[in-house]
């Protein structure tokens, strides 16, 4: 007979999983793309982060982390902690794949400026130019301005805990053109350039424009222009109905605080903005591609790190799909995200030529402060 749990017991039970599941999962901390002794990063240093990441866990119950250094414009060093899958006892590993949510933004935003680079797309010019099937508005719109969250383009709707467009569970075909249907015909929320508002959804816009400067799919046009010249071989679309080797499960915690699976999403409908799939060391290979001019130019890359500037006189901390900030004492972009079942954080330091990259299987978790405190032990001592 198939024995029924109690809530408290299961609740226990799952407490207990979990603790098991992050002790064993230390005991099987691996380094895939470099290993240990091949690290350029001290042994003391490495210490020092893992005890960190230890304490982070257990603080907010994380089943898994992968997290990967860039130092010297080089791969530094990248380790896997905790449970890809707690029911299963798999362990993370660098090359464990997790949703990037919103850290898909840089990604996006680079291929963009790898084609204004080329001189094939216009950023000034109306989006209809390589965009047709977003309609014209009361204002122009451009992609600079979506890039920089300053189109007016609305986020996901609020206004129902039932939000389609938050909790998407729909298989789109047609990913870019089924994700504009969401918000097409919408009016915008603000005349264009005056001020920021962030919007998943304008990225969908920035898809297309991809797709129209280049001729290509806009996955197409990622793969062969972002991900392959970055040897990011492993990152790819979270296709929720395709076999993905080492994709992680997705984690969160339910109202009483115990672990549990996320909500179910389908986030094929907003690929551009939240839909990659990558691993911490393919995001530190993208740092690396950065920081070394190998996806664009340096002109192109301060182009792309400079911040925006709206009308109405707010001081602007992002550029173009990328955050701009200041840790300490030195000058920081990148991106944060957040979904079901994932907390991600990518940061570079351009002048200290280092980035780190923070990927967490779970959601609603502080990945950007522990991405933080581990830089700032990687570059204590510079």
């Amino acid at each position: 007979m198939h024995r029924t749990w109690p809530d408290k017991s299961a609740r226990r039970w799952s407490t207990s999983l979990v603790l098991i599941a992050l002790l064993l999962g230390f005991s099987f901390t691996t380094s895939n793309f470099l290993h240990a002794e091949d690290s350029k990063l001290s042994a003391e240093k490495r210490s020092q982060i893992e005890v960190v990441i230890s304490k982070f866990m257990s603080a907010n119950s994380v089943p898994g982390i992968a997290a990967a250094l860039v130092g010297n414009g080089e791969f530094a060093w990248s380790e896997g902690f905790g449970m890809a899958d707690l029911e299963n006892f798999v362990p993370v590993t660098p090359h464990t794949l997790f949703r990037l949510a919103s850290v898909s933004k840089p990604i996006t935003a680079t291929a963009a400026m790898q084609l204004w680079q080329r001189g094939k797309l216009d950023l000034d010019a109306p989006v209809q130019k390589y965009c047709p099937a977003f309609p014209k508005k009361e204002w122009p719109v451009t992609t600079r301005e979506v890039l920089g969250h300053l189109a007016g383009i609305r986020h996901y709707r609020s206004d129902s805990q039932e939000d389609p467009e938050v909790g998407n569970t729909k298989h789109f075909d047609d990913p870019i053109q089924s994700g504009l249907d969401f918000f097409k015909n919408d009016p915008l929320i603000e005349k264009p350039g005056t001020k920021f508002h962030y919007s998943t959804q304008g990225f969908t816009v920035a898809g297309c424009v991809i797709e129209g400067a280049s001729g290509e799919k806009y996955t197409a046009f990622v793969g062969e222009n972002i991900l392959a010249p970055a040897a990011m071989k492993h990152t790819l679309v979270d296709d929720r109905y395709i076999l993905i080797p080492y994709r992680t499960r997705f984690y969160k915690k339910d109202k009483s605080g115990a672990v549990a699976n996320a909500d179910f999403l389908d986030p094929i409908y907003k690929i551009p903005g939240g839909g990659w799939l990558s691993s911490a060391d393919d995001m530190a290979r993208f740092e690396v591609a950065i920081l070394n001019d190998t996806l664009v130019k340096r002109a192109t890359r301060d182009a792309m790190w400079t911040p925006q500037t709206p009308a109405d006189g707010t001081r602007d901390e992002y550029g173009l799909g990328w955050g701009i900030g200041k840790k300490g004492d030195y000058a920081t972009v990148g991106h944060s995200g957040g979904q079901q079942g994932t907390s991600t954080f990518i940061q570079i330091a351009p002048d200290q030529h280092a980035g780190v990259v923070v990927l967490i299987n779970m959601d609603g978790v502080d990945a950007s402060g522990l991405g933080n405190e581990i830089l700032k032990i990687a570059l204590a001592d510079k």
